[in-house]
């Protein structure tokens, strides 16, 4: 049997691997559709790093944590991660993507979650990075992705937020004044 071999871990992170694809097909194509509306991404040169960061977070995972049991406690959390992530991006529906991609003189999101916080999207990764390996007894995992995530949103964020507050002033696609 598959479990024996493997481990709990291995489905967890299965889940995550097909989860984090599927993301990717649906940011791409929702990327597709809001440059075909004239949107226009901005930070552009963080992209790479911020892939970077996830897919080493990935091969951690499966490097220590595909033979390891997973705790309930914190797969329940992570569940619920998983529900919070799902009302993120059926509230921004098509205007979900991992691109920092804004649309010229339309207003912000203001549905779900976001009409309680600003980057709700950020708080379930930045929880995500800690409990997935936390659920594996991945403790130090846990610690090192979750400070380099804080220093990678750190600078994401700023970005965004200079993006928004710019995209909503404006009329026009001229990214000149950013």
């Amino acid at each position: 049997m598959l479990d024996g071999v493997w481990g709990q871990g291995a489905w967890l992170i299965a889940f995550l691997v097909v989860q984090r694809l599927g993301e990717l097909v649906l940011a791409r194509e929702n990327t597709r559709r809001l440059r075909e509306a004239g949107a226009i991404e901005i930070g552009r040169s963080h992209y790479p790093f911020m892939i970077l960061l996830h897919g080493s977070w990935l091969v951690a995972l499966i490097a220590y944590g595909y033979d390891r049991a997973v705790n309930p406690y914190w797969l329940v959390a992570f569940v619920l991660l998983q529900l919070a992530r799902l009302w993120v991006i059926g509230s921004l529906g098509r205007r979900w993507t991992t691109r920092v991609i804004v649309l010229p003189g339309h207003e912000l999101a203001a549905a779900g979650p976001y009409r309680y916080i600003k980057h709700p999207n950020y708080i379930v990764v930045a929880l995500e990075i800690a409990v997935v390996p936390l659920a594996l007894g991945l403790p130090l995992v846990a610690l090192i992705f979750s400070i380099a995530n804080a220093a990678m949103l750190a600078y994401r964020i700023s970005v965004e937020n200079r993006a928004l507050a710019w995209a909503t002033q404006v009329k026009g696609p001229s990214v000149a004044s950013l």
